[in-house]
């Protein structure tokens, strides 16, 4: 018998139960070797779940018992997981994750506690839900130098972004309904702030160039800045708004890496990803462009993810998974994002907008302007040329001792 702990019995806990419970058979052949969940370690009781007999209190019945081979951790968080995690690795026990944080914050340090003690440290669930991407990274696309991965890896901020373009709501009545749908928590502030974004962006290129980037040193935006008026103005110009997360390899070695709105082609892949759905383009040398698309989050789909790499751990007790990254110095790996370059839609108010049409060409070169019914005399909307983010940056500071910068967001591609 092979036997399991889950920590944590939130949503994500209580699905991985649930799916582990359901499926146990046939995981169970496909080991050869019959598996199942002896614990569920929880603060609370939970007296009319079928598991309750399994429900402990004490972390130390888990990592005392030499009969455990994998927990899988789903607490969240960077604290009470991390200090688990670290205990339960040291002991030889694998662990598998979806949390993001503390991969993100802490993957290089406990990845290599892992390797160290001869178990595995899995974390698919952690970016995409259950969008198989860690996986394809490590195993499929190896072959490949990645030179860029990028895409739409927040639900609710889709969601919330696709009810704005699609049904016109305000960005504060589309939080709303996400948060009455479940999709945002009582405190968006991860999600709707790009920290959520982020920190999968940062695993993920991680894996993608093999050194740990820290989320401290990514440049992140949100959309909460976003009105009606810029979704209708991107449609003008045949974009629509998406947040984005982007990591790339530039040719001196280092790597760019990015979270924020940008005005996405309507004829691009990403363009059609709608609601709650994630969206990930990895570009490999070889391969070019491969997109990876599905639910990114919800109970199910990342408890999905959870039991695969349970089941990748017990297959592969004597022979842990290889996957990681090493430290580093990321002053020195991760460019500061003022040295890359971008175009940019840029919507001002002033008095006398009209007439500042020519110095806004000398400032910033020859400009696309948009326009949107009802447009106000007092503003302007307009996509610059692709310049470096510093200078878009200087130009935009001295705009704004004459006019207003309404809203500012960057085109992808």
């Amino acid at each position: 018998m092979q036997n399991v702990a889950v920590i944590g019995y939130g949503v994500v806990g209580s699905g991985t139960v649930e799916l582990f419970m359901k499926n146990r058979e046939s995981i169970s052949k496909k080991l050869g070797k019959d598996c199942d969940i002896k614990y569920i370690l929880d603060l609370r009781d939970f007296p009319h779940s079928p598991f309750a007999d399994r429900i402990i209190h004490d972390f130390d019945t888990i990592l005392n018992d030499d009969e455990i081979e994998v927990v899988a951790e789903v607490v969240g968080g960077t604290t009470f997981a991390y200090d688990y995690t670290k205990r339960l690795l040291e002991k030889g026990k694998s662990v598998v994750t979806s949390n993001k944080a503390l991969v993100a914050a802490k993957g290089a340090e406990l990845l290599k506690i892992a390797q160290e003690h001869n178990c595995s440290y899995l974390f698919e669930a952690s970016v995409g839900g259950g969008i198989p991407i860690i996986r394809p990274l490590c195993k499929c696309l190896a072959g490949n130098e990645i030179i860029k991965i990028s895409g739409i890896l927040n639900g609710t901020t889709n969601f919330i972004l696709s009810k704005m373009i699609k049904d016109q709501l305000t960005f504060s009545d589309a939080l709303k309904m996400a948060q009455t749908l479940g999709y945002a928590e009582a405190d968006p502030t991860a999600d709707i702030e790009g920290e959520d974004a982020c920190r999968k962006i940062c695993i993920l290129g991680s894996l993608a160039y093999g050194k740990h980037i820290y989320p401290e040193y990514v440049h992140c935006s949100g959309i909460t800045h976003i009105t009606l008026d810029d979704i209708e103005y991107a449609s003008n110009a045949g974009y629509v708004v998406k947040l984005i997360g982007s990591v790339a390899k530039l040719e001196d070695g280092r790597v760019s890496a990015i979270v924020c709105p940008r005005l996405v082609a309507k004829n691009n892949m990403l363009a059609n990803v709608e609601d709650v759905y994630n969206a990930i383009t990895v570009t490999g040398d070889g391969v070019g462009d491969v997109l990876f698309y599905g639910q990114g989050a919800g109970k199910l789909p990342t408890a999905s993810a959870v039991v695969g790499d349970i089941i990748d751990c017990l297959r592969h007790k004597e022979r842990p998974v290889a996957i990681g990254w090493e430290d580093c110095d990321n002053e020195k790996f991760v460019v500061n994002y003022k040295e890359t370059s971008t175009a940019a839609y840029v919507r001002i108010k002033a008095d006398d907008a009209e007439n500042m049409k020519s110095a806004l060409s000398e400032m910033f070169g020859k400009l696309m302007y948009i326009e949107r019914s009802g447009r106000p005399e007092n503003e302007l909307a307009f996509i610059t040329p692709v310049m470096k983010e510093a200078d878009l940056a200087s130009n935009l500071t001295i705009l704004s001792h004459s006019a207003e910068i309404a809203c500012k967001i960057r085109i992808y591609g």
